[in-house]
């Protein structure tokens, strides 16, 4: 008892009887949608392939952004290690010009007394 109408969902039509002008006109929007279908897809595809180059080139600016934030941080880190090299430099000669100032006093007292 339930033919192929039973079958059918809600707002559908029954397909046309084959050979009738129905059916060629359904034909020709199987034609349409086909076209449409072809058409979403190659949009899909140009779409798929901008993301690609999108994260291609967003790769390559995160790289150079690295490459740009690095160089600094090497520098910095050379200069660290010459202001280190210096200081090392710089602390025996302070003791030397503490001896100086010790040995002057001294040579001003034995001057004084002479």
């Amino acid at each position: 008892a339930w033919g192929a109408a039973a079958t059918m969902m809600p707002g559908e039509t029954p397909p046309p009887p084959a050979g009738t002008a129905a059916a060629a006109a359904a034909c020709a929007n199987c034609g349409v949608l086909q076209q449409n279908i072809n058409e979403y897809v190659a949009a899909l595809i140009a779409l798929k392939q901008k993301i690609i180059d999108g994260d291609r080139l967003l790769t390559e600016y995160q790289q150079k952004c690295t490459d740009i934030l690095c160089f600094p941080l090497v520098e910095i880190s050379a200069l660290r290690c010459q202001v280190e090299q210096m200081l090392q430099k710089i602390l025996p000669l302070e003791k030397c010009q503490e001896e100086l100032g010790s040995l002057k006093a001294e040579l001003e007292e034995k001057k004084v007394h002479l």
